[in-house]
């Protein structure tokens, strides 16, 4: 059931993005010793995975180029051949890595915090909750390195308290969950694969996660949940229930494999969503360092 308000005031539209405090973010930013950067976000391109037939593939082209804007500028009396390339691009707000908006998902027609899907989602954009609210994100990141790599494989309350008993640290409020399943190996590699379905969390380990104060969970999969649901009477529940309901970020399409490899279970996590208005989400490169 939808929440008829946050905790945050019936006009809050950045959800769980409230815990993410100056003392947080000064704590992060101090954890920092070496200076390493691990760059967790895939690059996008034409051929990327994703998830027909909601989405459509990203598409680009080259609008104008150096040959066409030299030749005009030439005509216009310029005499040092300034040629420009410039590229125009059709996409998705959810191609590659990429943070939602908490409007991107509905439980009926309610969408996070008793904001009623008509009066919100329009034919241009969302005129609430759209990703232009998402706040930066700099705060510590906790990497569940729970490695299971079958599709319709639940990662558990269990598995991810094994994890992280396993990694040394213990969940605080205002921390971002990473969750490697390993399926993100597949990703550009074999997209066939990659999209068939994948290993992800259920309801209760994403409760289990916000019931501590998690702002994001993101994982090495196209969705964060696991696909397909093992109820096969449900679908996509833990979008409804992080987004909709909780005010909860998902990020989703993480590169984890070198984290994971290197043992950086706990570290300063940074992620600017690109602030489009009324979008439904955001290509992000969100980078750890150490």
């Amino acid at each position: 059931m939808i929440h008829s308000h946050s905790q945050w005031g019936a006009a809050d539209q950045i959800g769980a993005g409230n815990l993410l405090t100056v003392e947080k973010r000064l704590a992060a930013l101090a954890s920092v010793r070496q200076g390493r950067v691990y760059d967790v976000s895939h690059e996008i391109y034409m051929g990327a995975p994703f998830m027909a037939p909601n989405q459509t593939p990203f598409l680009m082209s080259i609008f104008g180029s150096w040959r066409d804007t030299i030749k005009r500028r030439r005509k216009m009396g310029a005499t040092n051949d300034a040629g420009t390339n410039l590229e125009r691009i059709e996409m998705t707000a959810h191609v590659g890595t990429h943070i939602d908006a908490l409007g991107h998902f509905s439980n009926g027609e309610m969408l996070y915090n008793g904001n009623v899907a008509a009066d919100v989602v329009t034919d241009w954009g969302l005129d609430r909750l759209g990703i232009e609210h998402a706040p930066p994100m700099i705060s510590r990141s906790v990497l569940f390195d729970v490695g299971l790599g079958v599709p319709g494989q639940t990662v558990t309350p269990d598995d991810l308290k094994r994890a992280a008993d396993a990694a040394g640290f213990t969940v605080e409020s205002g921390d971002i969950a990473l969750i490697r399943t390993g399926w993100g190996r597949h990703f550009g590699v074999d997209n066939a694969r990659y999209l068939e379905g994948e290993p992800g969390i259920d309801v209760p380990a994403a409760k289990w996660l916000i019931d501590q104060g998690i702002v994001a969970i993101g994982a090495d999969n196209m969705a964060v949940e696991v696909l397909p649901n093992p109820n096969k009477s449900l679908m996509m529940p833990v979008h409804q229930f992080a987004l909709a309901e909780c005010g909860v970020y998902l990020i989703e399409n993480l590169a984890l494999e070198e984290l994971a490899a290197e043992r950086i279970y706990a570290a300063c996590f940074i992620l600017l969503a690109t602030k489009i208005r009324g979008a439904t989400g955001a290509p992000v490169r969100p980078i750890v360092m150490v």
